[in-house]
């Protein structure tokens, strides 16, 4: 009995292909430059931006692939759900940018150009003028201290008195025994009262830690003593 093969390529044409991975190709890399010029923070990475434009066009593949098959989408989910994903995610609005990605992608594979081109531009552009004019920012200044103190001795009080005089709302966050115990590092939220500066908690705390290390970190700044 002879080997059949079956070619399932005609479901779609090549001008599909091209058309589908060209158009998730040029929508995920303009979304990865959105979300390059809308990133604040350090922790940039051109690995992930370069994966978001991966990813866009894999998922158009795969919509491809898929179809209207249901049978290939419940193979395609089975064969997707032993991969693991080790890396974790530093800030929630990258997930937001992968399912963005990800939505385009399926637009363009499923041959809904218009609605991935649309949807691509429009959520882009919502993007750009929230960064734009800093949307739902907070205008809470919130600071954290990190100070270390000898494990013995009646720190904690010292500590919540100066916090009390210069701040004016302040949360223990963390505490913790470093350098195999010589050592207790506290961390707190604060919000320096209205014309104090961080300098001056710093002095005040230094006079109430036995002269250990104290930090205070504002944004991207660093103070220490």
């Amino acid at each position: 009995m002879p080997f059949d093969v079956q070619d399932l390529s005609g479901t779609f044409s090549v001008g599909d292909i091209a058309i589908a991975l060209s158009l998730s190709f040029v929508l995920s890399a303009m979304i990865g430059w959105v979300y390059r010029f809308t990133h604040r923070n350090v922790s940039y990475s051109q690995s992930y931006v370069q994966t978001l434009v991966i990813l866009g066009m894999l998922i158009a593949l795969i919509m491809l692939v898929v179809g209207s098959n249901i049978a290939r989408a419940f193979a395609l989910v089975g064969a997707l759900s032993v991969v693991r994903f080790r890396n974790a995610i530093k800030e929630t609005r990258d997930v937001g940018f992968i399912f963005l990605v990800m939505g385009v992608g399926m637009a363009a594979g499923t041959r809904f150009y218009t609605l991935a081109v649309v949807a691509a531009v429009a959520i882009s552009l919502i993007i750009l003028v929230m960064y734009r004019f800093n949307w739902f920012a907070a205008s809470i200044q919130r600071q954290i201290v990190k100070v270390q103190v000898p494990p013995d001795g009646n720190y904690t009080e010292h500590i919540q008195d100066v916090l009390i005089a210069h701040t004016s709302e302040f949360e223990l966050v963390s505490m913790e025994s470093i350098r195999g115990g010589a050592l207790t590092e506290m961390m707190y939220t604060v919000r320096l009262k209205k014309g104090r500066e961080p300098g001056q908690l710093i002095a005040a705390l230094g006079e109430r830690t036995g002269g250990q290390r104290v930090t205070v970190l504002t944004g991207y700044d660093q103070t220490d003593l």
